[in-house]
């Protein structure tokens, strides 16, 4: 994609800050970090959202979190670590190309991300089993 920031980012005509690279995906800062070292795992090839993900990055994926995730807390010594990712802009997804944010946490870190808990009852569970089933 001509237009796309991170696949202009993986050819080498934008410059990152690149933690690690695989055959399948690169990890860099994010260039507008909610902490220090907040880094994103990209995809090499360009897909939309978790929707279009192919098979390979997909089964390949959850070890390159993990190892990720490991890396940041050992190097940088943090408490905790989100794991983000957002499909389509109603989620939060503000650039069209898969990624996972990777968020260093400590504690008084400023970062607010707040789970909004709802109880539903037990007629709106019933029908999201409907639809589910």
């Amino acid at each position: 994609m001509k237009d796309c920031i991170f696949c202009k980012i993986v050819a080498g005509e934008l410059d990152s800050h690149c933690i690690y690279e695989d055959e399948l995906f690169k990890v860099i800062l994010d260039k507008y970090p909610a902490s220090a070292g907040h880094a994103l795992i990209i995809t090499k090839a360009h897909f939309e959202n978790v929707y279009e993900l192919g098979e390979k990055e997909a089964v390949a994926l959850g070890p390159i979190i993990v190892k990720m995730s490991k890396f940041l807390e050992n190097k940088l010594g943090c408490e905790g670590l989100n794991v983000l990712q957002n499909n389509a802009e109603i989620a939060g997804q503000c650039i069209g190309h898969y990624h996972v944010h990777l968020i260093p946490r400590n504690e008084n870190d400023g970062i607010v991300m707040k789970s909004v808990l709802k109880s539903p009852t037990d007629e709106m569970i019933k029908k999201v089993v409907e639809k589910l089933s």
